[in-house]
């Protein structure tokens, strides 16, 4: 029998998430009409796709929707990103709570979160500053979604970078939030190599995401469009990571490969993408093998 995996959200356009308890109660109220219409048909669910990024492009760079930053004609990178993070958490703890309350039961269907998962790797191998930043990128871009999700609180690390910034869960949200995500989804598709950077005093009041991380990131691969490079040890290494650090959860590769130009020849005989894959789902059986739990995968 062939599940799907439905998303309940991918982008917003009218309704924002930085307006907290409203967009909480209407996606909550939105997820309803989902489960009730749907549920017979969809045994795995996503409230959030992407979640990081989602938030870092929308709020932070201001590049996707709503398209806000403080470079852009409304927003604050240094404050919003976060709460908007923050808010997308409990809204996922609604929705989940909700599914369980309400259809678990009839329907049997799980509930998940989803975020986009790089491998990072020292920009330079023999730095040790670099070394120490990887796990500070590791904590902004994992730790800020599945901390809260595993354990119920954002990395000390994280808390200690961006200070009062960074709302604070009560003790009720803590306890709604931990354990609420039945599986976690990742999209992967390339690493990327970490810097350690210092502000300059002049430049310490210009805060957003990446500077409160505190390191540099170069994306490898080829970014023409169509052909990423290939690194299924990456994928393997990320599979690792999260099972060493939040308990070994499910995990459903949601996103995996690459794009290639439109050609007849390549339709025909189309052995560069078969070649991929072999190499990411190999990847995939070695992290299955040395104990990740992690139970499908899409491209």
């Amino acid at each position: 029998m062939l599940h799907c995996i439905t998303t309940i959200f991918l982008s917003i356009s009218r309704m924002t998430m930085e307006d907290g308890p409203i967009a909480e109660s209407y996606f909550t109220a939105y997820a309803d009409v989902c489960f009730r219409e749907f549920g017979n048909h969809v045994k795995f669910w996503t409230t959030i796709n992407e979640a990081n990024v989602f938030t870092i492009g929308g709020y932070n760079d201001g590049t996707s929707p709503p398209g806000r930053c403080s470079n852009c004609s409304s927003g604050n990178s240094s404050t919003e990103t976060y709460i908007v993070g923050h808010n997308l958490l409990l809204a996922h703890a609604s929705v989940s709570r909700l599914y369980q309350q309400k259809y678990k039961d009839k329907q049997g269907g799980s509930v998940g979160f989803s975020l986009y998962a790089f491998e990072f790797i020292p920009q330079t191998s023999s730095s040790k500053d670099d070394e120490i930043a990887i796990q500070r990128a590791k904590d902004f871009f994992y730790g800020w979604i599945l901390g809260p999700l595993t354990f119920g609180d954002y990395p000390d690390e994280m808390k200690r970078a961006v200070g009062s910034r960074l709302p604070i869960f009560s003790k009720e949200e803590s306890e709604q939030v931990k354990g609420s995500s039945d599986f976690i989804g990742i999209m992967h598709y390339f690493p990327a190599l970490v810097e350690n950077i210092k502000l300059k005093p002049s430049l310490s009041r210009n805060t957003d995401f990446y500077s409160d991380m505190g390191v540099s990131l170069t994306y490898l691969g080829n970014f023409s469009g169509f052909g990423y490079d290939v690194f299924p040890w990456a994928m393997e290494s990320v599979l690792e990571y999260i099972k060493q650090t939040y308990g070994n959860p499910p995990v459903y590769i949601l996103e995996n490969g690459t794009p290639m130009k439109p050609d007849l020849e390549l339709q025909q005989k189309d052995t560069r993408r078969i070649e991929y894959l072999q190499a990411y789902i190999g990847a995939v059986l070695k992290a299955v093998r040395n104990g990740s739990d992690t139970r499908g995968y899409f491209v």
